[in-house]
């Protein structure tokens, strides 16, 4: 549905530090979306119809291999917009957007988002500032992926996924955690199960809990601090 002044609540950080001349052109052309669980923003290779503005709500970015399994490779939340590739001059996508919290997002379609960019040289600035943050984590995923253990890996997504979501508690399969992790299921039971023994966390049917976050983050992998400055 169209912007609604009167009730919808603009939370995504690049819309909201918008200038107010700005932000007033742009609203008429932004449509309330809700974010479900699984569902499917982007495909590679598509054509990109509309940009996402999550006001709530997380957004993995998953490359994909030829075999059809996948890899997360970054997460978007309210800081961010997806998919990037028109304002980097691609008219698709190569990897897949895939909602892992439910949350609410404003879109617009990709003609007027990048009319916007021309006519807002915030806007353009503060995109360019966001794309930095998301080749750092992009690039820092992939060291953390060679060098690092499962645990500390389950870690640390499990850090960046709290602070996106702003809730100690979340929804998340094996199935899915194994996608995120890029190991087997079993790797993914036996690290939260190691967890969950030491009193950090509590995994039951696909629900997260972290109870001891100090404890979480000494679990975590460097990765987490580095993603976190860079986040700022």
């Amino acid at each position: 549905m169209p912007f609604d002044a009167r009730s919808d609540l603009l939370a995504n950080t690049i819309l909201t530090a918008l200038p107010a001349a700005d932000l007033e052109r742009i609203k008429p052309k932004l449509e309330k979306f809700e974010m479900t669980f699984g569902a499917t923003l982007n495909t590679p290779n598509q054509i990109v119809e509309h940009i996402y503005f999550p006001d709530s709500g997380m957004i993995s970015l998953l490359g994909t291999l030829g075999e059809g399994s996948n890899l997360e490779i970054s997460i978007v939340a309210s800081e961010g917009a997806i998919p990037l590739c028109p304002f980097l001059g691609t008219p698709s996508s190569p990897v897949r957007a895939v909602v892992q919290g439910d949350g609410i997002a404003h879109r617009i379609k990709t003609a007027d988002f990048l009319e916007e960019c021309a006519l807002s040289q915030p806007l353009t600035k503060m995109l360019l500032h966001f794309t930095r943050s998301l080749m750092l984590q992009i690039s820092q995923c992939a060291v953390c992926f060679r060098f690092h253990m499962i645990e500390e890996r389950l870690a640390r997504w499990l850090l960046m996924s709290a602070d996106r979501m702003e809730s100690n508690e979340f929804l998340m399969t094996q199935k899915t955690l194994s996608h995120m992790l890029g190991v087997r299921r079993e790797g993914v039971t036996k690290a939260a199960s190691h967890l969950q023994k030491l009193g950090i966390i509590q995994y039951s049917r696909g629900r997260i809990q972290i109870l001891d976050r100090p404890q979480l983050e000494g679990a975590a992998c460097a990765c987490y601090a580095i993603l976190s400055a860079g986040k700022q």
